[in-house]
């Protein structure tokens, strides 16, 4: 099964460029290829990236090929999902879990975003 075009991988090297600095919300899925929860939620991410596209970005970050982000936000157990808004954890969702619980918390960040019409300049 190919993955969506819409979920990108992130690495300990590009991770502040492109989810700390990032204006939107961001939601990185902490994975390894050996991790069957985390075979099971990939589609579901497919998913969450295509119905949010141009309101969050999507990452895939493999832990066993990146040490220091991971450790640095604590991911004990994969599949670990966090969401970022302004560079800082907004939320923490661990294990295999339903899409709405995903929709859910970025409902929570991306809902103002939506809500109010974007200005054109």
């Amino acid at each position: 099964m190919a993955a969506s075009q819409a979920v990108m991988e992130v690495t300990d090297a590009t991770f502040e460029q492109d989810v700390l600095k990032w204006d939107q919300p961001v939601l990185v899925d902490f994975w390894a290829a050996w991790c069957g929860p985390c075979k099971m939620i990939a589609p579901l991410l497919d998913e969450v990236a295509d119905a949010y596209k141009g309101k969050v970005k999507v990452f895939k970050m493999d832990v066993d090929k990146n040490n220091s982000t991971p450790m640095r936000y604590n991911v004990r157990g994969i599949p670990t999902l966090l969401v970022f808004k302004d560079g800082k954890v907004q939320d923490q969702i661990v294990g295999l879990v339903a899409k709405e619980v995903i929709e859910t918390a970025l409902n929570k960040h991306v809902s103002k975003e939506v809500s109010e019409p974007a200005k054109q300049v």
